[in-house]
């Protein structure tokens, strides 16, 4: 008869998985919690301590650490020395080992206690699931309740191949391995402000894309927390490489503004609409008079539900994707004879964003790694007034909306808002003057009246040359870190011109 260790702290399902292994013949084998929950329900198990030999001890921090356990596991079945000495020994084989590990996320999650959170630090688990891994040629390793159903047909069926075995045992080796970079993420963040001397990136795999950023490039989408599995859905058509990097730089600005009726229109990852209003049909059509040429073929972020009406306006211009909050069954109906539109959403009435806590960036070699960068509403609330000029209430609206859009927006760049829509944007320049020109310039062809708008930069000023232009354009409010050598020159400037400026005191570069 077959044997199988069975200790796990996701107990899911547990009971229904023994009995059906006893069914295949198997004799169980069990620990602690586990032991117990199959005993009340009254599945035949052998204890752990009936195996090793010797009692679970120091609280429960030793029990499975033993040679009749990992002797079990890992005596090679095809070499007669170890069979000789497994008999030698008393060890007798463990065919099949179903474990996964003390919930530490869930530990750090709920208290700061040091002691709690050390003794959910699971040692005998990992080592268990590494020795069975190990033995893939011979032991089936299970660390996932999700594929309970799987092994007990294949063991039924005679599919239960190295083959099978093999992928079981890269899931496990993977299961280790976050795991442990869990805890050594949490132990420098705890002791090394997050930057210790390993830095883990652990994501799982949600899907592969058709290609990367080009068609002879391998591309995938990994998520951190389940974040895509449990909040994104495929309403229709496929989510590629650069949709998907669309869509995180569309939904961050839509989002900005909590639940505002927020609609952005981004192009290669930069945005070529905003527009705030009453209904989203309006802002869509506000948007869209920034820039409607770079919005052909672009990517629309709503902050709300699209409706039947904003799927027809929609509808007259060739998208690519749209991703909203929700999409109803009327607008997907209307959507639908556009084959090449694919269309998102994540299932609630606005948009969700994960706000991960890091932020990171591969260069050649290896990656630059950070905190997330973070655009607080208190930045435009608090921030200075350093000109004899004011702006009114209307006019702060407008400075707010510019502010977090160029601070979500690709280095150097300035943003102009009139009347809470974007009418014109100049990004990822090497000048900020060069930003400011070319913005101007590109309101100036699609006919939109810049005059009376507030202007955004990411960074300061460094001369009160953006500033005159600013005001040769009619703006009358600006905003910006501030911080220059020359902020008196570039304030005296805005005096001059009747400006109000603001300074926030940050900056929020995005390369």
């Amino acid at each position: 008869m077959k044997r199988a260790l069975l200790s796990v702290s996701d107990k899911s399902n547990i009971v229904e998985f023994a009995k059906s292994l006893i069914g295949l013949e198997y004799q169980i084998i069990s620990t602690g919690g586990t032991y117990k929950m199959l005993k009340e329900a009254g599945v035949t198990a052998i204890e752990i301590d009936e195996v090793t030999k010797f009692p679970e001890c120091f609280e429960g921090r030793v029990k499975t650490l033993n040679p009749y356990i990992h002797g079990g596991i890992l005596h090679r079945r095809d070499k007669q020395s170890h069979l000789d000495q497994a008999k030698e020994l008393g060890v007798e084989a463990i065919d099949l080992v179903c474990v996964n590990l003390y919930p530490f996320k869930a530990t750090i999650e709920k208290t700061d206690d040091f002691e709690e959170i050390i003794e959910n630090i699971d040692i005998g688990g990992p080592a268990m699931v590494r020795s069975a891994a190990k033995n893939f040629d011979s032991v089936i390793i299970l660390t996932d309740p999700s594929d309970y159903s799987l092994v007990l047909n294949a063991i039924a069926n005679g599919d239960n191949t190295v083959e099978f075995r093999r992928d079981l045992m890269i899931k496990a080796y993977e299961h280790t391995a976050a795991y442990d970079s869990m805890i050594a993420n949490y132990m420098n963040k705890r002791f090394n402000n997050g930057m210790g001397n390993k830095q883990f990136i652990v994501g799982n795999k949600v899907m592969d894309t058709r290609y990367g950023e080009n068609p002879h490039q391998k591309g995938g989408l990994y998520e951190f927390d389940a974040f895509f599995s449990k909040n994104f859905k495929t309403l229709k058509g496929e989510a590629s490489f650069n949709n998907l990097t669309d869509i995180s730089g569309a939904v961050k600005i839509a989002a900005a503004f909590g639940d505002e009726n927020a609609i952005c229109i981004v192009k290669h990852g930069n945005p070529c609409g905003f527009a705030i209003r009453d209904n989203l049909l309006d802002a869509y059509n506000e948007a869209l008079k920034c820039d409607p040429i770079s919005a052909f073929g672009g990517v629309v972020a709503v902050n709300g539900v699209v409706t039947k009406a904003l799927a027809e306006k929609m509808n007259e211009m060739f998208l690519e994707v749209i991703i909203a909050g929700r999409i109803d069954e009327e607008a997907l109906a209307v959507f639908e004879p556009k084959k090449r539109l694919k269309l998102f959403e994540y299932g609630s009435e606005r948009i969700t964003l994960s706000n991960d806590a890091i932020d990171f960036k591969h260069i050649d070699g290896g990656f630059v790694f950070q905190d997330a960068d973070r655009v607080t509403a208190e930045e435009v609330k608090n921030a200075k007034l350093v000109t004899k000029h004011v702006a009114d209430e209307a006019a702060m609206k407008d400075a707010e909306i510019a502010y977090k859009v160029a601070s979500l927006t690709k280095s150097n760049c300035v943003v102009y808002v009139k009347d809470s829509a974007m009418v014109a944007v100049g990004m990822g320049m090497t000048s900020r003057v060069d930003a400011a020109r070319c913005a101007l310039k590109k309101a100036e062809e699609m006919g939109l009246d810049v005059s009376g708008s507030a202007l955004a930069s990411e960074a300061f000023f460094p001369f009160r040359d953006s500033i005159d232009a600013a005001a040769g354009a009619g703006v009358k409010t600006v905003i910006q870190p501030g911080g220059s050598v020359r902020d008196e020159e570039v304030i005296a400037a805005a005096d001059e011109h009747g400006m109000a400026l603001y300074f926030t005191g940050v900056r929020h570069f995005l390369h």
